[in-house]
């Protein structure tokens, strides 16, 4: 099944199980930005089923961009769990694997103070060509910050992937993609928010609040 094909079976997961929603009141997200809605992929990365289902839809979107990566590394501690399981998976699909084929890194979520740099910041680094995931991204500043320690430890990172672009501007006034192009890695969304939020069909109120929030944030404006 082609990505184009699959997109929309994604797209249905992430609806039908509230991965994005309103909230009744505005809530300050992580960014310090006040929003009435969310993207939030942690009851997802909670269940072993549903995990596998999103490990399985970014190993098709990466066939798709046609990457041929040594190595998956989710991004702390959003994306940890997936980075790993999504390795597992990805290595065993490679039938002549050997010990010492495939390393299976985990980041750590705060440096240890000691030690060598690599075990500062990871529990087993990745090795080869890396492809880094994170689950929401709306500043990017947890993937920009990965990146960094990846490439100070000379981690060569073929593509950053997030499930659900926010599809917001950063205070800089880049959106999330130029940022990250800046750091010389090409980043790739599997879902967008301008994409998603109309497919809810929230009232009238609701409504205006997000077109007021696309205007003060947003890359583009959502049409509802």
């Amino acid at each position: 099944m082609s990505w184009e094909t699959e997109k929309k079976t994604f797209y249905d997961f992430i609806i039908e199980n509230n991965v994005i929603g309103f909230f009744d009141e505005p809530l300050t997200l992580k960014s310090g930005r006040k929003s009435y809605w969310y993207v939030n992929w942690r009851t997802v990365a909670e269940d072993v089923f549903l995990l596998d289902k999103v490990s399985d839809f970014l190993l098709s979107f990466v066939k798709h961009l046609n990457l041929k990566p040594d190595c998956f590394y989710g991004v702390p501690e959003g994306a940890t769990k997936l980075g790993i399981l999504t390795q597992y998976k990805w290595a065993f699909n490679d039938k002549n694997i050997k010990p010492g084929m495939y390393v299976l890194p985990m980041g750590r979520g705060k440096p240890k103070d000691h030690g060598e740099l690599k075990d500062k910041f990871f529990l087993g680094i990745p090795k080869g060509k890396v492809v880094l995931v994170e689950d929401t991204t709306t500043t990017g500043s947890s993937m920009l910050k990965a990146i960094d320690d990846l490439v100070d430890n000379k981690v060569n990172i073929i593509a950053a992937i997030g499930l659900t672009n926010r599809n917001e501007i950063r205070d800089d006034g880049n959106t999330v993609e130029e940022a990250i192009k800046k750091k010389k890695v090409q980043y790739y969304a599997m879902s967008n928010a301008i994409d998603l939020l109309p497919k809810l069909n929230p009232n009238s109120t609701i409504t205006n609040h997000i077109k007021d929030y696309f205007k003060k944030y947003g890359a583009s404006d959502i049409k509802f």
